[in-house]
């Protein structure tokens, strides 16, 4: 299980906080429900033990800083309306001051594969104060841009992103961005199929800045409200291999094979048959790229045999050209 270590500080972003906290949470929910543990442990840690948030409610029962960090931690930085002020006072605020050293002392030394470091909007900041994105491309909100140049000038500071992956730090442009970079760590650890769940029940749109690779086929079509087609969609996504006919497609559904075709058309612009086809083709292309080798990503992918992945494949290239 990853610990998510949210640092708190005094009038943190509760939206900031909030939000990416609410997408882990319902990413161990949708585990639970597929019979999986949960792979998230959500804490909440701070230099001080209570603290205002930036909407006037305080929270309280904060942990305080670990002296060392067990096992695998994904610490999370949060923005604050004075962040940028807070960032480039002389001398720091107390807080600020704490967490940086914790962040420079106790993370930085185990910054890597299984300690990484996310920040949500002025988070960045902090974590350049910290000397922690040395090097490495980030983002943050626009209006902090010029400030995290001066904290970070050996970084690669990205405009217009909504959040930038560079190793084990992740960075988001703030507020609502930081729930887009949740589902995009949630989709790395847990499945596509999962985070497109975990979106569905936050009824927001999937979205991926140009940072990061091309849209997954299994996220594509899902930026739509209908229930009866995500629950195909997420059946399809976790069982590709499965002979998904129509009328079993339907039955998954709730609805006659001839309004579901209707149904997909409609909200997701392709057949029910195209879109299993364009599932198992990618989950194939992905397999070879891989090393797998060729007879078995074809059938990881529920492809039956080299014939019909010769004809999938030139249909989706002449759909492309």
């Amino acid at each position: 299980m990853i610990d998510l270590l949210f640092l708190v500080l005094p009038e943190t972003l509760l939206l900031d906080l909030a939000g990416p906290a609410e997408a882990f949470r319902l990413a161990n929910q949708q585990l639970q429900r597929r019979g999986k543990p949960a792979a998230f442990r959500l804490r909440y840690v701070g230099p001080r033990a209570d603290a205002p948030t930036s909407v006037g409610a305080r929270l309280a029962g904060i942990e305080p800083l670990p002296a060392d960090l067990d096992g695998p931690s994904w610490i999370v930085l949060l923005g604050q309306p004075s962040g940028r002020e807070s960032a480039l006072a002389r001398p720091l605020p107390q807080a600020w001051a704490q967490a940086r050293r914790w962040l420079a002392t106790t993370v930085a030394p185990r910054l890597g594969d299984d300690v990484r470091l996310l920040t949500v909007c002025a988070g960045a900041l902090l974590a350049a104060d910290a000397g922690l994105l040395a090097g490495r491309r980030c983002t943050t909100h626009h209006e902090m841009l010029d400030a995290l140049r001066r904290l970070a000038p050996a970084a690669l500071v990205a405009a217009n992103r909504v959040f930038v992956v560079d190793g084990p730090v992740a960075s988001s442009a703030g507020v609502t961005a930081g729930i887009d970079l949740a589902l995009h760590l949630i989709a790395g650890h847990c499945g596509d199929a999962l985070a497109a769940a975990v979106a569905q029940v936050l009824v927001v749109y999937q979205r991926r800045s140009p940072e990061d690779p091309e849209l997954s086929p299994l996220l594509a079509g899902r930026n739509h409200l209908h229930a009866a087609v995500h629950r195909v969609q997420d059946a399809v996504g976790e069982r590709p291999t499965q002979d998904w006919s129509l009328a079993a497609m339907a039955d998954v559904a709730h609805v006659t094979p001839r309004h579901l075709s209707r149904l997909f058309l409609q909200h997701v612009g392709c057949t029910p048959r195209a879109y299993v086809e364009g599932i198992r083709y990618a989950l194939a292309a992905r397999a070879l790229d891989d090393g797998l080798p060729a007879v078995r990503a074809i059938e990881s992918a529920g492809i039956a045999g080299t014939r019909q992945w010769r004809r999938m494949r030139a249909r989706h290239r002449a759909g492309a050209a």
